[in-house]
C-alpha cells in the first residue's frame, strides 16, 4: 500500500489490535519517512511498533542464551553447543537489522526534526534504548561502542528533560526509568542506577499534589515503576548473588 499519511496511521492502528507488529513498523516507517515531524499519537505509535518487534527478539535471545549457558554446563556434545549457537547468531542478527533500522532512522528523519523538548527528550530516550539492546548481546568492542552510545544519549536527554520538562512529565520519568535500567544492567552501576531513580522520584513526588487526576495517574504509573526498581536493586545489592532480572520494569 503506497497510502496517504492518514491512511499509514490508521493501518497502524489496525496492525496493533491485530499484534501483527511488523506491518505495524512497515506502516509507521512509511509515516516517519514523509519528511515532516510526527505528532503526538504517530509519535507514540512509531515507538510501540519497534519496541513490540524489537521486545519479542530481546525475549528469543534471552531463552536461547540461557539455554546455550546451560548446555554448556552440563557439557553437552559440540554438536548440539553448535546448532544452539548458530540459533543464537541468527536471532542476534535479526535484533542488530531491527536496532539500526531504528536508529537511522531517528539519527536521519526524527531528532533533526524535534521541533520541541518533549520530542527532543522522547527521541533521545529512543536512541538510547536502541544502542542499549545492541549492547545487552554485543561484545568487545562493539558491547562498549554501543554503551557508550546509549550512555551519551540518554545523558543528552536528561539535561533537556531536566531543564525543560518538569519532573513529573511522563516523558522525563520515562527517561529516568529507562536511564536507571541502562546504569544497573549494563554499566553494572546499582549505586548510579538507585541514584538516578530515587532522585526522579523524588523530584516528582514533591511537585504531585499540582498535578490533575489525569496526569497524576500518568505520572504515578511510571513513579511506581521507579520505586518498584529502586526496591528490587536495593535487596539484591544487599544480598550479592540473588540478582534478579532488573528488565522487568524498563520500558513504556
Amino acid at each position: 500500500m503506497s497510502g496517504t499519511r492518514d491512511e499509514c496511521v490508521f493501518m497502524a492502528r489496525l496492525a496493533e489490535q491485530a499484534e501483527r507488529y511488523e506491518d505495524m513498523v512497515e506502516y509507521m516507517k512509511r509515516v516517519a519517512l514523509i519528511g515532516t515531524e510526527l505528532n503526538l499519537d504517530e509519535r507514540n505509535l512509531f515507538s510501540v511498533a519497534f519496541k513490540q518487534a524489537v521486545g519479542s527478539r530481546r525475549q528469543a535471545w534471552r531463552a536461547v542464551n540461557t539455554l546455550e549457558k546451560r548446555e554448556a554446563a552440563a557439557s553437552k556434545g559440540a554438536a548440539i553447543l553448535e546448532l544452539v549457537q548458530r540459533y543464537r547468531e541468527k536471532v542476534e542478527a535479526e535484533l542488530n537489522g531491527k536496532c539500526r533500522e531504528v536508529l537511522k532512522i531517528l539519527f536521519d528523519e526524527l531528532i533533526p526534526k524535534a521541533g520541541s523538548s518533549e520530542s527532543k527528550v522522547f527521541y533521545l530516550k529512543m536512541k538510547g534504548d536502541y544502542h542499549r539492546y545492541l549492547a545487552e548481546f554485543a561484545t568487545g568492542e562493539t558491547h562498549s561502542k554501543c554503551s557508550q552510545e546509549a550512555h551519551d544519549a540518554y545523558q543528552s536527554a536528561s539535561e533537556t528533560a531536566i531543564s525543560e520538562l518538569p519532573p513529573t512529565h511522563p516523558v522525563r520519568l520515562g527517561l529516568a526509568l529507562n536511564f536507571s535500567v541502562f546504569y544497573y544492567e549494563v554499566f553494572s552501576s546499582p549505586e548510579k542506577a538507585c541514584l538516578l531513580s530515587k532522585a526522579a522520584f523524588d523530584d516528582a513526588m514533591a511537585v504531585m499534589d499540582r498535578l490533575d487526576e489525569d496526569s497524576y495517574k500518568d505520572s504515578a504509573a511510571i513513579m511506581q515503576l521507579l520505586r518498584d526498581n529502586l526496591t528490587l536493586w536495593t535487596s539484591d545489592m544487599q544480598s550479592p548473588g540473588s540478582h534478579t532480572d532488573g528488565l522487568i520494569a524498563e520500558d513504556l
